[in-house]
């Protein structure tokens, strides 16, 4: 492992899974399922204590059936299958006890997830990661990164920062110019960008860190839901947003050349990434 990048504390042999955090991911909609629980997924292999995934009650026995090791809350669902609280505030008992809690995967968009989102940000004090239609319910409201009640690390790819950035869906000129605007973003509004792309770049305005792993096989869906649940997890175990955010990158990527390395980048799916975070971390120790 890179000297410069942060590293989990070995685990006490008395340890219990309440020593490792708790994990809530929030997103799913009918025909995304698997978005979510992708996410809750890389979780669990990136070292959470405890995974929570609420979802919409339609597809709640679909993502449950997925994974027998994390826990699943049943939310109300529209009619096209989607999460239509507008307001968290009937998932306190939930949210409350979180270590750290994930939007956004496979979430779908609609008014009401627009202000599900936006009160999440606003009101939850505990880290939290946005990724996906989170960014896009974000990027739907008038002022984008007002008012966080706590760190925030979102994860876009170029077009979702553009949105983000309100340049209506286009790409910035130049990786150069998408940095040079993420770090000023993360400085003036203090919070966490994730880059994603070749050799993301993570910010909070005073550091900033180029991930040196990963490959073009990772350019396909689902990769970045995996990316959401390794952050989480490591928010979870006690590193610092930032730091969560750096070594959760190298992470990702590197289960990425990994499963690239014995599949080729042409046949690597996002699940293949699951089955290499494991070797991912031994390689870190």
């Amino acid at each position: 492992m890179p000297p410069s990048l942060p590293h989990l504390p070995p685990r006490s042999p008395d340890a219990h899974k309440g020593d490792f955090g708790r994990a809530l991911l929030m997103g799913g909609s009918r025909g995304m399922a698997g978005a979510i629980s992708l996410a809750g997924m890389a979780c669990l292999r990136s070292g959470a204590g405890l995974v929570k995934l609420a979802v919409p009650e339609c597809i709640l026995d679909t993502v449950a059936g997925f994974e027998a090791s994390y826990m699943t809350v049943p939310l109300p669902c529209d009619d096209s299958g989607r999460i239509k609280l507008r307001s968290p505030r009937k998932l306190t008992e939930f949210i409350a006890p979180a270590t750290c809690v994930a939007c956004g995967p496979g979430l779908g968009r609609s008014k009401r997830i627009q202000s599900f989102v936006r009160s999440l940000y606003e009101s939850v004090p505990q880290p939290m990661v946005i990724d996906a239609d989170g960014l896009n319910a974000l990027a739907a409201g008038e002022d984008v990164f007002a008012n966080p009640a706590g760190p925030r690390i979102l994860t876009p790819h170029p077009v979702e920062f553009a949105r983000l950035r309100k340049m209506h869906g286009e790409s910035l000129a130049s990786r150069e110019e998408q940095v040079v605007a993420a770090r000023e973003l993360a400085t003036e509004h203090k919070i966490i960008i994730v880059l994603k792309g070749h050799r993301t770049v993570i910010t909070d305005g005073s550091r900033m860190a180029e991930n040196t792993t990963g490959n073009p096989g990772m350019a396909t869906g689902g990769t970045g839901d995996i990316l959401t649940g390794v952050i989480t997890a490591l928010v979870c175990q006690g590193l610092s947003p930032f730091d969560a955010a750096v070594l959760g990158a190298h992470v990702h990527g590197l289960a990425g050349d990994l499963a690239a390395k014995e599949l080729s980048q042409v046949s690597l799916v996002a699940s293949d990434l699951l089955h290499f975070l494991p070797q991912a971390f031994r390689q870190l120790t």
